[in-house]
């Protein structure tokens, strides 16, 4: 049978079209991806904490003595000279008042110490008159022996007897040292409370002045108060003298080179500060975290590099925030971290030739909060698609997502 030309075109056309639409219902869709170069440069890990700020050195005067503390001559901030500046004035505690058994008491003592002031005062002229009398005969003797006339044994009796009298004129002098001294204790008892001070001078109290030039940290009380041996009073310091301390997790800790460097951040100014590891504390105290987690944490102190010209404004407790460098390198190969999936219990990537996925398994080196090192797997220059989802399989066509 011969077919129309007519009739064969509509056919060819037909297949075609059918064609075209079995096509277009099986095909594989390209899936719409983000695509990121692998770069190579320098990288940072660093482990970032909250701190404070404090004063490296702070001086803190105590009351030496109980007593009242006077009004302070200082406020918080004034600047002070060491050595010069008055800090502190404290009044030594007052003597109570007596009752009338321990004024007859009081009195009676010293009546008492009055009576063997004269009994040691008699007994020093008493041991004056004998002395008196024992060089009178040491003379004597003397004279008589030069003569020829006594013996030297008689000398020799004199001179020892001599010696005794002497002593005993200190022996009494020294009696009536100590009678004095009773008197005069005997008397102190019955002082009454504010007799014989002068409320205005510095004379009857103890004053203290700056250790160091610096400023006025705190005053424990401005006004005047009551105080105790060793009660806080001043506190001086000097602001441009700062250091930063770091609350730490210890496994944190641990991984801190010696004298690691710091970026610190967030105090304020524009510029990231600079700062370098001192120490870390021996011992780690155990803390609570904001979810009721039991941590260990540990003080790291840094010592602030940066000079006070660049951090104007920066005092003593003022929080900030630090980035401590743990491991650094200038030439590295690296990936964002959201290109990376685990693949086989080892870490890929998917990396896009052309318009196809393929999958890539890849070394992980160092990471940080953004991207990885990559020490085998893929080059600089290539790209990688970054939050891979479950339609992206080896293999499979891609296309760069349009953006919005």
């Amino acid at each position: 049978m011969d077919l129309k030309p007519r009739t064969v075109g509509s056919a060819i056309v037909g297949i075609v079209v059918l064609g075209g639409l079995l096509w277009f219902a099986f095909r594989t869709e390209p899936v719409a991806v983000d695509l990121v170069e692998v770069v190579q440069g320098p990288m940072e890990v660093t482990v970032n904490a909250d701190g404070r700020t404090r004063i490296r050195e702070v001086f803190d005067i105590s009351a030496p003595i109980a007593g009242t503390a006077r009004r302070s001559p200082v406020e918080v901030g004034d600047e002070v000279i060491a050595g010069e500046t008055v800090v502190a004035v404290v009044e030594p505690i007052a003597p109570s008042l007596l009752d009338t058994r321990s004024r007859v008491q009081a009195e009676a003592a010293v009546h008492e110490a009055e009576a063997a002031l004269r009994l040691a005062e008699s007994q020093v002229r008493q041991a004056e008159e004998e002395l008196a009398y024992a060089q009178s005969q040491y003379d004597r003797i003397k004279t008589l022996v030069e003569r020829g006339v006594s013996s030297l044994t008689q000398l020799e009796d004199a001179s020892k007897i001599l010696s005794i009298r002497v002593a005993t004129r200190e022996a009494a002098q020294s009696s009536v040292a100590m009678a004095r001294s009773s008197l005069e204790r005997a008397r102190a008892a019955l002082i009454e409370p504010g007799a014989g001070t002068d409320p205005g001078g510095e004379a009857c109290c103890v004053t203290l002045r700056a250790p160091i030039t610096g400023r006025v940290l705190s005053v424990a009380n401005v006004s005047e108060h009551t105080v105790t041996p060793g009660s806080p009073l001043v506190s001086i310091g000097q602001p441009d003298n700062l250091e930063i301390v770091a609350d730490l997790l210890s496994a944190d800790a641990v991984r801190l080179p010696a004298n690691a460097r710091a970026a610190v951040e967030r105090w304020g100014g524009p510029e990231a500060l600079r700062a370098e590891l001192m120490r870390i504390e021996p011992s780690a105290v155990t803390k609570v975290s904001a979810l009721g987690i039991e941590e260990q944490r540990v003080d790291a102190i840094f010592s602030l590099l940066s000079p006070p010209e660049e951090r104007p404004g920066l005092g003593d407790q003022f929080a900030v925030f630090l980035r401590i460098v743990v491991w650094e390198a200038d030439d590295v190969v690296q990936v964002p971290l959201s290109a990376l999936f685990r693949h086989g219990g080892e870490w890929a990537v998917f990396v896009a030739e052309g318009d196809t996925a393929r999958l890539a398994d890849v070394e992980v080196g160092q990471r940080n909060a953004r991207t990885a090192q990559i020490l085998a797997g893929v080059e600089a220059g290539q790209s990688v698609i970054t939050h891979p989802s479950d339609q992206i399989t080896d293999g499979v066509p891609i296309t760069l997502r349009e953006e919005m």
